[in-house]
């Protein structure tokens, strides 16, 4: 029994970090969350910091605001175990295959586009940033401002992102991406939407 209570203890001490962790990965102020969940930002500190132990009515807009599922918040603590346990998500097309867990910073990614499609209409977007990516298997598009780029396997690109660009697959092969981003490409790229460029 006294096992169990701690294994408890140990899981709720994990959610404040994750917490603090996630909310300063997106950016936001406590004030900002605070107006997103309904929550004092007193509150939102006491959680973040382990003074206020989290109740399921707090964890649950905290899960919403932060887009993750409510078990991310609670999941077991990390035992010292490196490995990383890749979750793939899909986004637009992409699977997305998230290589880090550690939040803020650079983050790397395994994207894998699918085979080109000649009717869908190429969008282009610009945000703030950098990016790095390495192509793994297949053929890349990188439209990079009024560059129009084909990449095979073994090469790699990187450039300002707030040149209007556009990735896809170049071929009737999906292609592999390893890729590199900070937060704001992170942002762009697994929420992307449409920017217009003037001609």
């Amino acid at each position: 029994m006294g096992s169990m209570a701690t294994t408890e203890e140990d899981v709720l001490a994990g959610v404040g970090p994750r917490l603090r962790a996630l909310r300063r990965a997106r950016g936001v102020t406590l004030a900002d969350l605070a107006a997103e969940t309904g929550l004092t930002a007193s509150t939102l500190s006491r959680l973040e910091t382990g003074k206020l132990r989290p109740t399921l009515e707090q964890l649950l807009p905290l899960a919403r605001a932060h887009a993750v599922p409510l078990d991310d918040l609670v999941q077991a603590p990390l035992t010292g175990d490196p490995r990383i346990h890749l979750r793939p998500v899909r986004r637009f097309g992409l699977t997305v295959v998230p290589l880090t867990r550690r939040p803020g910073g650079i983050q790397a990614y395994k994207v894998i586009y699918p085979p080109a499609n000649r009717k869908r209409s190429i969008k282009l977007q610009t945000h703030e940033g950098y990016e790095w990516f390495y192509v793994l298997n297949g053929q890349v598009r990188l439209i990079l401002g009024d560059q129009d780029l084909l990449l095979d396997a073994g090469e790699a690109a990187e450039f300002d992102t707030r040149l209007p660009h556009a990735i896809s697959s170049a071929g009737n092969q999906p292609a592999e991406l390893l890729t590199l981003f900070g937060a704001q490409g992170e942002r762009a790229h697994l929420a992307p939407a449409p920017v217009r460029v003037n001609s």
